[in-house]
């Protein structure tokens, strides 16, 4: 595998997660390197009080991501990342690829934003999901509620807004391929990871 940065972008909901896990199955030299990740490392080590404490944090998850990806590509190192890129982390992504000579693929996720809607619900209220993503107070240490109680799930306006106003259905960096995932039995994995394995494979 060239040296390769796969990015698996696209709307909230897609299952990019679960992609990022087929993905790295197939090439195992592929590295995850997560923005939430690190986000929730940030809210469980430091904790915020308020929505402009989170911010800051999320803000230091984003130094500390791109800081994470130099030291990898400084070791030659192959990553996977899987987030909702859009033009905020355009050119810094671009930048570090171009400085260490990476190859990017994109793998943008996108689908009916009422279904991607209900996954993303689902999964905001599932014991898994860190609860950092859905409240404006968090410690480690806390009690927690019921998840239905979380003060700040997304409602259906603000992930349409989302969705349809940061660009994250058009994200592309490099060799870009868009993929519907309204139906997951629709998905044709083996045709993705013959794209990938075109894309990134050693002349």
């Amino acid at each position: 595998m060239k040296k390769a940065l796969i990015l698996l972008a696209g709307y909230p909901g897609t299952g990019k997660s679960y992609m990022a896990n087929i993905i790295i199955k197939n090439f195992p030299e592929l590295r995850l390197l997560s923005p939430d990740d690190i986000k929730e490392e940030f809210w469980d080590k430091y904790g915020f009080d308020t929505l402009e404490e989170k911010e800051e944090l999320i803000l230091k998850a984003w130094k500390a991501y791109y800081e994470r990806m130099e030291d990898a590509f400084l070791h030659k190192e192959s990553l996977i990342s899987d987030y909702p890129f859009s033009a905020k982390q355009k050119s810094s992504l671009e930048k570090l690829a171009e400085q260490y000579k990476y190859h990017i693929c994109t793998i943008r996720l996108v689908g009916k934003i009422d279904i991607l809607f209900e996954r993303q619900k689902e999964r905001d209220l599932d014991d898994s999901r860190h609860w950092g993503h859905i409240l404006t107070r968090y410690h480690k240490s806390d009690m927690k509620a019921d998840r239905k109680n979380a003060d700040n799930l997304l409602d259906y306006k603000e992930f349409y807004r989302r969705c349809t106003q940061r660009g994250y259905g058009e994200f592309a960096l490099g060799d870009t391929i868009e993929v519907d995932v309204s139906d997951y039995n629709q998905i044709d994995y083996p045709e993705i990871l013959r794209w990938l394995e075109s894309k990134t494979k050693e002349i």
